[in-house]
């Protein structure tokens, strides 16, 4: 799908930005020059194993402070509640054409066990109420989710240098997201990359630089600070949406930040990232011979709790209109015990 060029791709600004940031496209096979060694070297420079003590189980998440959620909660003034959630229905991101793998994952599947035809029909009247119930069937990344602390292994080692064996076919025993069932609120801030660099869609294989994450921060007159939840606006959920068609978008090419943000996220350290993308890294990706290396660093060496398939159209465009970028964000996961991951209706409020 080809990039657009927003026609009203301004903010308001606190200060003169410099010049954009030139891109480069990793669907250019010169640009995917990284190799293992080099994630190698990575996993080495930006390790967190042991930062909270050798038993910690929820990673960066512990930089957010309470007196952090008191000064996030102070963000709030107009009371503005913004959802940054697709719905969970059959019309989401999975199944869709892809050149990648499905790895098992479905649309939500939702059935009702006891429905408006039965009350009606007077069949459950022997329990005098008549009501409805239903199931969801559903992966746990299929939507809109968090990346738990032990969907990735870094060779043979989940995070804080715990054995991959910990995860079982009953579950993480270590890291699971029912462990951070405190967390996820804080200050929030939204990098709108994609008006940054004038674009309303990002186009496939734009790697986001730590150049241009630095450069939207100066746009946008806002900072990036120690325990905050980044959202990073590429657009991709929204030109599918636009597009009529999820086609490529779980697992193809798509924007998103490049592998030298590790050391970016490493430095500020913030408590969560979430993009509007299917993984959050740009693809193709800057390696042949590793899949996903943004991944195999963020998650098990430093930690950091990822969220993926965002919807963050309307805050983008909020954001734009009143020129606040910062606001309370609060999207606890879902305290399912053992699970690496979990859906999510994260909310903005302003």
């Amino acid at each position: 799908m080809a990039s657009k060029k927003a026609a009203s791709a301004k903010t308001k600004t606190k200060k003169t930005a410099a010049k954009a940031p030139k891109a480069f496209d990793t669907r250019d096979a010169k640009n995917r020059k990284l190799t293992r060694k080099d994630v190698k070297k990575a996993a080495k420079r930006y390790s967190n194993w042991g930062r909270w003590g050798k038993n910690d189980e929820i990673g960066t998440l512990n930089f957010t402070t309470p007196e952090d959620i008191v000064a996030a909660a102070k963000l709030v003034r107009k009371g503005k509640v913004i959802s940054l959630s697709l719905n969970y229905d059959q019309h989401g991101p999975q199944g869709a054409k892809s050149k990648y793998p499905a790895l098992g994952r479905f649309n939500p599947i939702h059935l009702m066990t006891r429905t408006g035809t039965d009350a009606y029909s007077g069949v459950l009247d022997h329990r005098n109420i008549r009501g409805t119930d239903d199931i969801i069937i559903m992966p746990l990344q299929c939507g809109t989710q968090w990346d738990g602390l032990g969907h990735i292994m870094y060779e043979d080692s989940m995070w804080n240098g715990y054995d991959c064996r910990n995860v079982t076919s009953a579950g993480a025993q270590k890291a699971g997201i029912e462990k951070t069932k405190e967390k996820m609120i804080g200050r929030g801030v939204l990098l709108d990359v994609a008006r940054a660099m004038g674009h309303e869609f990002l186009p496939d294989g734009f790697a986001i630089t730590n150049e241009m994450l630095d450069y939207t921060e100066q746009v946008q007159g806002v900072k990036v600070r120690r325990g905050d939840y980044l959202l990073v606006h590429t657009g991709h959920v929204q030109r599918c949406l636009t597009n009529e068609s999820w086609d490529g978008y779980s697992g193809g090419d798509a924007p998103g930040l490049a592998f030298e943000t590790v050391e970016w996220l490493h430095k500020k350290e913030i408590a969560g990232v979430a993009t509007d993308t299917w993984g959050a890294e740009v693809r193709p990706n800057e390696t042949e011979d590793t899949t996903q290396p943004w991944h195999w660093i963020v998650i098990p060496m430093m930690g950091l709790t990822v969220g993926e398939i965002f919807h963050l159209n309307e805050l983008a465009a909020d954001c734009a209109n009143d020129g606040v970028y910062e606001f309370l964000f609060v999207a606890p996961a879902l305290p399912i015990t053992g699970a690496v991951g979990s859906p999510v209706n994260p909310l903005a409020i302003k």
